[in-house]
């Protein structure tokens, strides 16, 4: 291919996935950049900042040539050292590469900043899935403080009644990524919620954190047993379709709030649906002796754009 106009000779190959949907348009838009060895951090970080989307994703060779990829993901604002939409879409773009037409079950390892991250993916049919364990257990992060519940519930637009769901209660929470947790008492609630200056700003020095993640509890047969909202604006997103490093996070928030049993608990999240991209995250979480012993998530992915991209200058 010969370079674009303007462009430097070497452009780059990417391509766009939609994560935690099966449905092209909807779930949270990536962007996976290949052959991105020779790039810096700056570079790395201004492609990022022109897709503009929530997470962009850099392919390099691995370190260790038993992996597949070692990568790294960026915010449009800055780099983070694991995450979930990433990399479901990214293990799920390097299966099809192998095996672009054919039912497969296959296991992909990236090489994360947060640490290795084994993913396991399958073809059947037009359904793909992935399913990855997270690289870090979520703890209590080592800066920050809890705001109380009148900061926070400022914080999102809402009253302080609404905040509370019977034994879930808000949460500060860290696994590479650090969340606000706040549980809030029905989807009207979620609905209405928006960041709120200067009660944002508020909080979020408090807690030393960038994010706020809110969810509800679900009726029987709605598909899913929580709907949830994800806002960062001081990190360039002002609303997240599907947070998958916030949904692992998540097993620390409901084994404080008591509703984890011993062993496996599987649930599903929805989230996105005020957005109108609806998006649908697995979790499977086991206990052990009351504590965490692993988190798993699951997610569909769906190709939706390639091309190249010029090389920053």
């Amino acid at each position: 291919m010969t370079a674009m106009a303007g462009c430097l000779p070497d452009t780059l190959p990417f391509a766009t996935y939609d994560v935690f949907t099966e449905q092209r348009f909807s779930g949270n838009p990536l962007a996976i950049v290949e052959q991105a060895d020779a790039l810096s951090t700056a570079q790395m970080q201004t492609i990022a900042r022109e897709f503009n989307l929530s997470e962009t994703i850099f392919v390099q060779q691995p370190d260790d040539p038993a992996h597949d990829a070692k990568v790294r993901i960026f915010f449009p604002t800055a780099e983070i050292p694991f995450a979930g939409h990433p990399t479901i879409g990214c293990a799920i773009h390097l299966a099809l590469k192998s095996a672009p037409e054919t039912d497969f079950e296959t296991a992909i390892t990236l090489e994360e900043v947060a640490g290795l991250v084994p993913v396991g993916v399958s073809r059947h049919g037009e359904t793909l899935q992935a399913e990855f364990r997270a690289p870090v257990l979520p703890h209590p992060p080592e800066h920050g403080a809890l705001p109380d519940v009148g900061i926070l519930a400022a914080a999102v637009g809402l009253d302080p009644e609404t905040i509370g769901i019977g034994a879930h209660r808000p949460g500060l929470w860290q696994g590479g990524p650090s969340y606000l947790y706040v549980p809030v008492r029905d989807l009207e609630a979620l609905a209405r919620a928006r960041p709120s200056e200067p009660a944002w700003t508020r909080a979020m020095d408090i807690a030393a954190a960038d994010s706020i993640y809110l969810y509800a509890p679900l009726p029987p047969g709605q598909g899913a047993d929580f709907r949830a909202r994800m806002f960062s604006p001081t990190a360039g997103i002002p609303e997240d379709p599907a947070t998958g490093s916030a949904a692992a996070i998540m097993a620390a928030q409901l084994r404080a709030a008591g509703v984890l049993q011993e062993g496996e608990t599987r649930l599903t999240l929805h989230q996105g649906v005020e957005m109108g991209r609806a998006s649908a995250i697995g979790l499977r979480i086991v206990t052990q002796d009351g504590a965490l012993a692993e988190i798993h998530v699951t997610g569909s992915a769906v190709p939706v754009s390639r091309g190249r991209i010029c090389r920053p200058d």
